[in-house]
């Protein structure tokens, strides 16, 4: 019924059991006969097998020799007492064979989420920011115990402190959690007036988020405490401030770099210059060489963005555009001209290598 050799060891033993009686549970299976026989056939079996004077008497005598004539199998409990877990876990009503634990009054505080948009600039350069939380906090008339002063939780009756009530599922006894006192054992007959027994009250409060240099979107800050108190005087929550940035209309930002797009002129792209780049600090002067081709990139390294929690900040990259005018009057046009003729001497090496890779390209 098992599965398993006569050599079976005690802790095999039970791992088939458990394997099987979960497969054939009537919690898994509602009104489903067969596997409610089948479960009570496995159970029999281990009840047997898990017994080491009943198992001696079944390797010498078969199932004669634990049947009715030999008093019977029927169900031990004490079979069972390190299998309630499996139970428990599977199908929620605590130790289904005996044992069981109340639980504890006091519980942790939920965590809580607050959102918050920031500037560009306020990401970079870290900031504080005040956030409103709404949140459940201990009551200062009863600390948290819901109790009226000078009175405490008293036993529940329904379970008389136990914390779980028994009933009959078929051949055996099956605990749940008091539904009354919810496993803890105890209930509150006398509520405090200021939070009605919940030991905790509904408030809106300003917090101080430190919002530290260097922040990107979607950086999560956690505030250990920030959430909701405990119920019954249990400890608080933490609190998750999820960040918003917004973006810059001139910078782009990829980690902790910078990068932005400066125009150029056809003069200062060919003769070379200085030009004023803006950062987020100051302005930066920076030198173009002569014969700058449109699409360089120059790095001006430490202008970027603060590491997060670290030292050190990204670089700003510029990329130069090099601007076509698009109205030229008549001597700007005879300009253009001359210099397109001086340029077409100078460069024929140029294009002659680069005719030569084209056609070898395609043939």
């Amino acid at each position: 019924m098992l599965g398993v050799s006569r050599s079976v060891s005690e802790v095999e033993l039970k791992s088939a059991y458990r394997k099987l009686a979960m497969q054939y549970h009537p919690d898994r299976n509602p009104n489903n006969p067969d596997a409610e026989e089948r479960f009570k056939e496995v159970t029999e079996a281990y009840a047997v097998l898990a017994d080491s004077e009943k198992r001696s008497l079944y390797d010498r005598f078969g199932h004669a020799g634990v049947g009715s004539a030999a008093g019977g199998v029927g169900f031990d409990a004490s079979a069972f007492q390190d299998l309630g877990d499996i139970f428990g876990e599977f199908f929620g009503f605590g130790d289904v064979f005996g044992g069981g634990r109340r639980r504890s009054r006091v519980q942790r505080g939920a965590d809580l989420r607050e959102d918050l948009t920031l500037e560009f600039e306020e990401a970079v350069f870290g900031m504080e920011k005040r956030v409103t939380v709404r949140r459940h906090e201990l009551c200062e008339e009863c600390h948290g115990s819901g109790a009226a002063a000078g009175k405490g939780p008293t036993t529940c009756k329904s379970c008389n402190g136990r914390g779980q009530v028994r009933y009959q599922q078929g051949f055996f006894s099956i605990a749940r959690t008091c539904p009354t006192c919810q496993g803890t054992g105890s209930v509150i007959t006398d509520p405090c007036p200021k939070c009605k027994g919940e030991g905790r009250i509904l408030r809106s409060r300003p917090v101080e988020a430190k919002i530290p240099p260097g922040v990107e979107d979607g950086t999560r800050i956690r505030f250990a405490g920030g959430g909701e108190a405990g119920p019954n005087g249990g400890p608080a929550g933490d609190l998750y401030v999820v960040l918003h940035v917004k973006e810059h209309p001139f910078f782009l930002r990829e980690g902790n770099d910078l990068h932005c797009t400066i125009p150029l002129s056809i003069t200062q792209a060919a003769l070379g210059s200085e030009i004023r780049v803006p950062t987020l600090e100051s302005e930066h002067l920076l030198k173009i060489p002569e014969g700058t081709q449109p699409g360089t990139t120059f790095r001006i390294r430490n202008k970027g963005v603060p590491v997060l929690n670290g030292h050190g900040k990204g670089d700003l990259y510029v990329e130069v555009r090099v601007q076509v005018p698009t109205k030229l009057n008549k001597r700007q046009k005879e300009l253009l001209q001359e210099l397109d003729g001086t340029a077409k001497i100078d460069n024929q090496p140029v294009m002659r290598s680069l005719l030569g890779r084209v056609k070898d390209m395609f043939g």
